[in-house]
């Protein structure tokens, strides 16, 4: 089918999409832009259901496993370790992306959209957004921030119960990032290394369980998610929280959510960037408005909207000096941030995501050695 004919089969088409709902800019930015505008232009009704990683994996696994030909999920927001298990479980439709018009658009050279956790993209994933991991701390409070493992295990003795780490995917990514520091630059790049990740994932495990008696609730419980840590943050139980979006210390700041001391910044070796993707399962009923929703999504007027700071402030994945008319204006005119790093600074210290393997025993083996310890 040419794309024409794809518009026009996804008319009046409703698309189920599963995705993190954890966050109100991004729920907004949802339902109240991005849904009526493709109601509006293709007649496409986006069903959006609360749901990440695991939970979109174990759907998809289960409706292979019964030989389900239909799938519930048309959509889904993905990306690193749920990327991978869904391609171990050959459960995305693909390739797709070189359909999308305007996939020409983006900026497929950037080594930290066309691999997500080292891994090619492959056209199974249409790139959505791009952002790099911060610490955010209340400066009212704090003069130094820890930007390092050093000067954290200082910070928490200075500073007891004002610092925690989530039980997410946040929380890991800052774990990855300790991982990084106690290896070394680019020791753990490239594939997975079981040996490599049992050395230095040991060493990250003493040196939380003896720092941790200093973490909020003496470290005998952890925050579930970062909406929980953000909560704590901002009544001024923490001193520190932090985020994969490296222009939400902004926008939580304009919505009254955190206070206009706090600022962001990132650690001295760096702190991961990655990109986040949008994946259609391979047995979706509605594939072709599925595309016309991903193709909607990188298209100049989203990307743009989204990249505003009261608005998301979520990074774009588009070569905008591409971009044809007066887009390549209107993207450099977006405010850049106020209380973090600008991203020339963050791009200095960014480091590549690691292999997926490393993301998923993080999950399993922080459970084991610290949360239970």
């Amino acid at each position: 089918m040419n794309w024409q004919e794809i518009v026009q089969q996804a008319q009046g088409q409703t698309v189920n999409l599963m995705m993190w709902q954890g966050d109100q800019n991004i729920n907004q930015y949802m339902n109240q832009y991005v849904k009526p505008r493709l109601k509006e232009k293709y007649d496409i009704n986006l069903e959006i259901a609360g749901g990440q990683g695991s939970t979109i994996a174990s759907i998809l696994r289960s409706e292979l496993d019964a030989g389900v030909e239909q799938s519930e999920l048309d959509m889904m927001w993905i990306n690193g370790e749920t990327f991978y298990q869904l391609r171990q479980l050959d459960a995305l439709y693909g390739p797709f992306t070189s359909k999308l018009p305007n996939s020409k658009y983006v900026d497929y050279d950037d080594p930290f959209i066309k691999y997500d956790f080292q891994q090619k993209i492959d056209g199974y994933e249409c790139p959505w957004g791009n952002v790099q991991f911060v610490l955010i701390y209340n400066s009212r409070h704090v003069e130094h921030p820890p930007r390092d493992m050093q000067e954290l295990a200082k910070f928490v003795k200075r500073y007891p119960g004002k610092f925690t780490t989530s039980n997410d995917f946040t929380g890991m990514t800052l774990l990855k990032s300790f991982l990084v520091e106690l290896a070394g630059p680019h020791t753990l790049d490239g594939s997975f290394n079981p040996d490599l990740y049992a050395t230095y994932s040991s060493l990250l495990w003493k040196y939380l369980n003896r720092i941790k008696s200093d973490f909020w609730k003496q470290g005998e419980t952890f925050p579930s998610g970062v909406a929980q840590m953000h909560q704590l943050y901002a009544n001024g139980e923490l001193y520190i929280t932090m985020s994969n979006n490296d222009a939400e210390v902004d926008n939580k700041v304009e919505d009254g959510l955190f206070p206009k001391s706090s600022r962001g910044y990132v650690l001295d070796h760096g702190t991961i960037r990655n990109s986040h993707y949008m994946g259609i399962a391979k047995y979706a009923v509605h594939k072709a408005a599925a595309m016309v929703v991903a193709n909607f999504l990188i298209s100049p007027e989203a990307q743009y909207q989204k990249l505003k700071p009261d608005v998301w402030g979520d990074g774009t994945v588009l070569n905008t000096g591409s971009l044809p008319g007066n887009w390549p204006e209107k993207f450099r005119q977006i405010s850049k941030h106020k209380r973090a790093p600008s991203k020339e600074v963050l791009h200095k210290h960014d480091l590549q995501e690691l292999a997926p393997e490393y993301m998923i025993h993080l999950y399993e083996d922080f459970r084991t050695h610290v949360i239970q310890h």
